[in-house]
């Protein structure tokens, strides 16, 4: 999985969370969960407060980058669908077991959702979906 890229990206802000990492970019956000977190309705809320407060009346995209196995709480989607300037989803991982996931994740999300193997191809996608 080819997390680098040789274009330069500036964080806005990070923040650590009890679940994991999460990145704010111009005009997307980066989730990087720990190893055996499990993902609540909960703890989303705290993500959802993250991306109100950067992207509050602008479109933005999300990039799960699953480096490490966590649990997520499929209920989670019924609330980010809500969210109506989040134009993309995507999730980046080499791991099978992540592709199964998704394949049920997406039943539960019915927004522009994207499986990716590299994190740049997830990177052009979601750009290219929050700026159309």
């Amino acid at each position: 999985m080819k997390v680098g890229s040789t274009k330069k990206k500036v964080i806005v802000r990070e923040y650590e969370l009890e679940t994991g990492k999460i990145q704010v970019y111009e005009n997307y956000m980066v989730s990087i969960f720990d190893e055996g977190t499990t993902l609540t309705l909960e703890r989303a809320y705290q993500i959802i407060g993250i991306a109100e407060i950067h992207f509050r009346d602008r479109n933005f995209g999300f990039i799960s980058l699953r480096k490490n196995s966590f649990a997520i709480d499929p209920t989670i989607y019924n609330y980010l669908k809500q969210l109506d300037n989040l134009k993309a989803f995507a999730i980046v991982s080499i791991k099978e077991i992540d592709m199964h996931n998704f394949k049920i994740e997406k039943l539960f999300y019915k927004k522009p959702m994207k499986f990716f193997i590299e994190f740049d191809n997830a990177l052009k996608w979601v750009k290219r979906r929050v700026n159309s």
